[in-house]
């Protein structure tokens, strides 16, 4: 079977983005003949701009299925008028809107919520990364709920010690946030009016975006917890990350989240509040157990079962 990767390729952080990457490379790991198009320039212009270069692509190779990430690019796919089967992946705000500046997890529908609505006839099928998302689907007979995968055998609690290299002090505890400080969405602001109280009690913010994603292992095995405390996310891979590492962690309840860590050792849930954040990072850092892998592992969301399920899908959207 052979498959084309639609999505942005805007990011100067990034060739691609790591979540897609990693998915990518897994489904060629089961045998799926993979190829990548990375759509460059920003905004409706800036995607539609691509339709030619995509149609010239699909002119000259015979692809089985298309699968979109974001549905931006889904537009772009279906502009070009592939005669394959068409799969979309929603993200996050591409179904439920831009998250409104400093307004605690609350969206508000805008043009990208009603493209997704729109963009759904011309799907085979349509997957959704969280319920959250899914919610968006009116096509319930295309709608799959699959998270993305974590690939456990890259991330992986270990002994080995990377602080140093890492610029990190050995006898310090830290802090790790690794979303984007700039993005309002990610809430950074909430996590560092938090760093005096937490200073006080020998704990320090680090936030070292953007970084490669080989380094986020070494990141996750070299701090004492992880915090994202984003007002919306879909399935954040950061978390499940920092499970197979079995990294603690403290984070806000959006997307899957609940569903990922509720009740784990190791883990906490808290409000949009800066004390009620201290007072969770505090209660987390002192606990002497974490079983954020094995719960991982309970809800199979290990890369290779993932890959599984999405390659049934393809089949399925062939028929």
């Amino acid at each position: 079977m052979k498959v084309l990767f639609v999505s942005s390729g805007n990011s100067k952080a990034f060739d691609i983005a790591p979540f897609i990457k990693v998915q990518g490379e897994s489904l060629r790991e089961k045998q799926i003949d993979l190829e990548y198009f990375k759509i460059t320039g920003k905004g409706f212009s800036g995607y539609l701009s691509n339709v030619k270069i995509l149609k010239r692509l699909l002119k000259s190779n015979d692809f089985d299925i298309i699968h979109a990430h974001f549905t931006l690019s889904a537009w772009v796919v279906v502009l070009a008028m592939p005669k394959v089967p068409i799969v979309l992946s929603l993200m996050g705000d591409d179904a439920r809107g831009r998250v409104r500046k400093l307004v605690k997890n609350k969206v508000y529908i805008n043009f990208f919520t009603f493209s997704t609505i729109l963009i759904q006839p011309f799907m085979k099928k349509i997957i959704s990364k969280s319920p959250n998302l899914e919610k968006f689907v009116w096509q319930k007979g295309k709608s799959y709920l699959l998270p993305n995968g974590v690939d456990v055998q890259k991330f992986y609690p270990t002994e080995q010690d990377f602080r140093e290299e890492l610029g990190l002090v050995t006898n310090k505890k830290y802090v790790l946030f690794l979303g984007n400080t700039q993005d309002p969405t990610k809430n950074f602001q909430l996590l560092n009016a938090t760093r005096e109280e937490l200073s006080s009690h020998g704990i320090e913010i680090v936030a070292p975006y953007p970084i490669p994603h080989q380094q986020v292992f070494k990141y996750l095995n070299s701090v004492d917890l992880l915090v994202m405390c984003s007002y919306d996310e879909g399935s954040p891979n950061v978390v499940k990350e920092g499970m197979a590492c079995n990294c603690k962690g403290v984070f806000t309840d959006v997307g899957d989240v609940r569903y990922l860590v509720d009740n784990t050792q190791g883990y906490a849930i808290t409000d949009f509040d800066a004390k009620d954040l201290t007072k969770k990072i505090l209660e987390v850092i002192a606990m002497n157990h974490c079983e954020g892998r094995q719960k991982l592992l309970n809800l199979k969301l290990d890369l290779p079962t993932v890959a599984d399920k999405l390659k049934r899908i393809y089949q399925e959207a062939k028929i």
